[in-house]
């Protein structure tokens, strides 16, 4: 899962940024509104941290913006301020939770999982589909109940192929998606293949469809039936 932290306080955005990382995320961080609004326009994140009190702006104005573009990623606000009314203002124009500074890493790592779970999964701690069942928290996967193994990238993708049923998704989308924006210096993604060929090997070797149809051309394409 990728995630973008907003914050201006160096020593708490590191130790967020390296907790989350051991926690399996994918972290990008920035720490002025002008990188964040740069990134947010760049990049897609499954869940963004926003920190209200930004040296060049307010983070209340990034969220206007990503819902302005009618982004469908989940959104964190943490915050010193322990005020009502900013709590309010966030979460009426479209954040999904509010934290107040100090926190505990673990209450947010919960926090980020319950969002990416409602947003993507209608708040569901188990993600069924037909014969494939996964239990995010424990990084499982089980077709027709029997379990495979697989790598945290692919791990990552199939959600990623799951979150994104019947859209075609270019091989550049998703490997920013699992790698971030290092993936724009990349002169070739055809690793990306490697990636969706194990998952399809996987699924079919436990009886399971090939439900990822290559788009010739443009990239891949999870079917939903």
């Amino acid at each position: 899962m990728k995630v973008l932290l907003i914050e201006d306080e160096k020593e708490l955005s590191k130790s967020i940024e390296t907790y989350l990382k051991q926690e399996s995320f994918l972290c990008e961080s920035a720490s002025t509104f002008d990188q964040a609004r740069e990134k947010i326009n760049l990049y897609q994140y499954d869940c963004i941290l926003v920190d209200i009190g930004l040296p060049d702006g307010n983070g209340l104005d990034i969220i206007r913006e990503l819902k302005k573009n009618q982004s469908e990623t989940g959104i964190l606000i943490i915050s010193a301020k322990n005020s009502l009314d900013d709590k309010l203002t966030g979460l009426d124009i479209g954040a999904d939770d509010y934290l107040t500074k100090p926190f505990h890493l673990s209450e947010l790592n919960a926090r980020i999982k319950s969002i990416i779970r409602r947003r993507n999964f209608s708040g569901k701690n188990e993600i069924i589909f037909n014969e494939i069942r996964i239990i995010p928290d424990e990084m499982q996967v089980f077709v027709n109940q029997k379990p495979i193994v697989v790598t945290r990238k692919e791990f990552d993708l199939l959600i990623f192929f799951l979150s994104n049923k019947d859209r075609v998704l270019t091989k550049e989308a998703l490997a920013e998606h699992l790698w971030g924006e290092v993936m724009d210096s990349a002169d070739s993604f055809d690793f990306i293949y490697t990636h969706i060929k194990n998952i399809r090997r996987k699924i079919i070797e436990k009886g399971g469809r090939d439900y990822i149809q290559t788009i010739y051309g443009m990239g891949y394409k999870f079917l939903s039936k």
